[in-house]
């Protein structure tokens, strides 16, 4: 009820309706509302003026209301209750709810005395009013009758007067004497609200009081309140009740506006069927409305856990974040003290080499000082026996310690510098390109049913991802069994999301499933979509298999050649597996040539006769007899020939590996060949001389039941 309260407040005053009147946009307001924010139009766009302009239409035409466009935030205009007319220049004014307006531009003289309002009554409407709607902003020109010309919502108003009913203070026992308790029940019958104690002292549930209906307070004061439902009457004759509704003016009218008014030649219902009607096409959108406010519901129930489960995530993902960072950090500074350590150790290696050289240079200085002073304090001795005595081994001494001085002992044995040179760049970079990856394997993509489809021996299949997913995906892998339920295979790996697949088995079942990869890895599998291509093999020539010379027409099943020498065409699908019959038959012949007609490996010779190759099974045939041939070896020669209109039948069965021949549906000879195995092409050779018209999809010959073949070469 109280979602309900925003629809039961007029838009103008923002209060509970009272006395709400419809206007002709459907929307409603008060009556004092729609006096507060009437103004005044010019004379010259006056209803008569509108109207002698020929724009006049019906009063309470609603449904051509919507189609006037007499206001909105783009155009501004004016429109009366039963035409549009232009719009005017003057300047716009707000009204008391906002909305734009169009003050009157002729000054406005006072009304005469007798036109005044009287005491208790509603003053009169000034001629040319103009009233706007506050909610959708159209403009209407108020006509003779001014706000009396607009019906009044006595339904909203009487459930303006239930809701607030239902929302007034509890109510109180009737009889209590003294401090009236709160009621409990209400009695249908004595209309009297009770307590619980004076409903068992003065209302007992016996005797004639039995048969009383007992009802809640809320209810009681609904049902107490309400009056008799109040018959309407019309606008325009006030003293005429309204009786029925005219269904072009989508408006109640009563047996006056039918004899004398304007609805007299309009289509009328009776008001009572018509508010059945009505009753019940509001309650069928109400339960599509309502279908659609359960779901909205649901839909919110589902956002909501939403946010529950990113919040969540989102705090897992942050305490993951962290977890990382934190790891690389503790990382670093694993490494930080580790390349210390080697900036330490090369420091004391660096002080030891150098201290070790000034211990080791100064013990030699002294000894080189010590032998200088000696030297000296010799030199100065005045004996010539004694200074010769000792002169050659000092001279010796000095000459040895002076060697000892040699090349590379006065040189610094370690530089000050350090050769350690860190190399941070790589890292510092990598750092700055750290970023989220993808952590996750994409999820499995949905087949597209409506656009899988098999067609002959092709399977078209279709898929996309999850429409919620956000995983990106690199591409997807497309899998199919082998028709007979053996295992999986890979047929497609790449970004599309559609492939077909040609070369399959007729009539053959083939799963088929597909999956996505990403950076982190392959994701599930689909569903698996089971496919059956078509029983029987329908097929054309293909024109990038034909050699050059051979011409196509007739969408590719008929065919003949530019050139006498013999040319090869092969059929656009290739056989493994099942029984597959077709023929040919022959719309021109001349000058007695040699077709042939059988099948052939993809690779085979296109610019010879059909068998002269080992990739060729075949047969030839002239006007008189026939021949197999395969691999140059002629076999089988067989009486009977071919003429304009021939037919010319091939029956190729890969459960005994038997190829067959048929002329006129006859076979021709024993059978063929015998043995076939793989993957075949119908083909045929032909020259200029023959043209050859395809036909495919037919049944199997009734002569060719199961079976093996006898000795004499006959099939049983």
């Amino acid at each position: 009820m109280d979602e309900m309260e925003e629809e039961l407040k007029c838009p103008v005053c923002g209060s509970f309706f009272r006395e709400p009147i419809i206007l002709p946009c459907s929307h409603n307001i008060c009556l004092a509302c729609a006096r507060n924010i009437l103004v005044q139009t010019p004379d010259a766009e006056s209803p008569q003026s509108s109207r002698a302009s020929g724009s006049a239409v019906s009063d309470y035409d609603y449904l051509d209301l919507d189609k006037m466009s007499l206001y909105s935030e783009a155009d501004s205009g004016y429109g009366s209750y039963g035409g549009f007319v232009s719009a005017p220049t003057t300047p716009c004014q707000k009204s008391p709810n906002g909305v734009r307006v169009f003050p009157p531009t002729v000054p406005q003289q006072p009304p005469p005395q007798h036109l005044l309002p009287q005491p208790g009554s509603l003053p009169p409407i000034p001629r040319n009013s103009c009233i706007t709607c506050p909610q959708c902003h159209r403009s209407l020109i108020l006509d003779d009758r001014g706000l009396r010309g607009f019906p009044k919502n006595r339904v909203l108003e009487g459930v303006v007067d239930r809701y607030q009913q239902s929302k007034a203070a509890a109510l109180k026992c009737q009889l209590c004497e003294k401090s009236p308790k709160e009621a409990t029940v209400m009695c249908e019958q004595c209309d009297v609200f009770y307590c619980d104690p004076c409903r068992l002292r003065c209302h007992p549930p016996r005797g004639p009081l039995a048969k009383h209906r007992l009802v809640p307070p809320a209810q009681g004061r609904i049902s107490r309140r309400a009056s008799p439902r109040k018959i309407s009457t019309c606008t325009e004759h006030e003293l005429e009740n309204l009786s029925m509704y005219c269904v072009q003016c989508k408006t109640p009218v009563c047996y006056q506006c039918l004899e004398e008014g304007k609805h007299g030649t309009h289509e009328v219902k009776a008001l009572g069927a018509m508010w059945k009607l009505h009753k019940g096409q509001l309650s069928q959108a109400l339960n599509g409305l309502s279908d659609r406010a359960t779901e909205a519901k649901e839909f919110l129930v589902q956002l909501r856990n939403m946010v529950q489960h990113i919040q969540e995530n989102g705090v897992e993902f942050e305490a993951c974040l962290v977890a990382q960072c934190d790891a690389l950090i503790d990382a670093l500074n694993r490494r930080k003290a580790q390349l210390l350590a080697r900036v330490n150790k090369e420091h004391e290696h660096k002080l030891k080499v150098v201290r070790d050289q000034i211990s080791h240079c100064t013990v030699k200085l002294r000894q080189t000082t010590g032998l200088m002073e000696y030297c000296l304090e010799v030199i100065k001795e005045n004996d010539p026996s004694g200074f010769l005595q000792i002169s050659d081994a000092l001279i010796r001494r000095v000459h040895m310690t002076e060697g000892q001085w040699g090349k590379g002992t006065l040189t610094p044995r370690m530089t000050s510098d350090f050769d350690l040179t860190l190399d941070s760049g790589p890292l510092l970079q990598t750092i700055h390109q750290l970023d989220f990856v993808q952590m996750k394997v994409p999820a499995a993509p949905m087949l597209q049913l409506e656009e899988c489809c098999t067609q002959n021996n092709s399977a078209t299949l279709s898929w996309k991802q999850p429409p919620l997913s956000t995983i990106a995906v690199d591409g997807y892998i497309l899998e199919l069994d082998d028709g007979n339920g053996g295992p999986f295979r890979e047929v497609y790996v790449g970004t599309e999301t559609i492939c077909t697949v040609d070369g399959l088995h007729f009539n053959s079942t083939y799963k088929s499933r597909v999956k996505a990869f990403n950076a982190s890895g392959v994701g599930q599998y689909s569903k698996t979509l089971i496919m059956q291509t078509s029983e029987i093999a329908w097929f054309t020539f293909d024109p990038a298999s034909a050699h050059p010379d051979i011409i196509l027409s007739n969408d590719n099943l008929t065919v003949t050649c530019n050139s006498y020498d013999d040319r090869v065409v092969m059929g656009n699908s290739s056989f493994s597996r099942g029984v597959h019959y077709w023929e040919m038959t022959i719309d021109r012949y001349d000058n007695h040539p040699d077709p042939a007609f059988g099948v052939a490996r993809g690779d085979v010779l296109k610019d010879v006769m059909l068998g002269k190759d080992d990739k060729a099974w075949a047969m030839y045939v002239d006007n008189n007899r026939s021949w197999f041939m395969h691999n140059n070896s002629h076999t089988n020669r067989t009486d009977g020939g071919i003429t304009k209109g021939s037919t010319i039948g091939v029956l190729l069965d890969f459960t005994r590996g038997l190829l067959i021949f048929l002329i006129n549906d006859e076979q021709q000879g024993p059978v063929a060949f015998e043995g076939l195995e793989g993957a075949y092409y119908p083909a045929i050779s032909i020259n200029r001389n023959v043209q050859v018209t395809l036909h495919t999809g037919l049944p199997i010959p009734d002569f060719y039941t199961p079976g093996e073949a006898d000795p004499n070469g006959s099939v049983c």
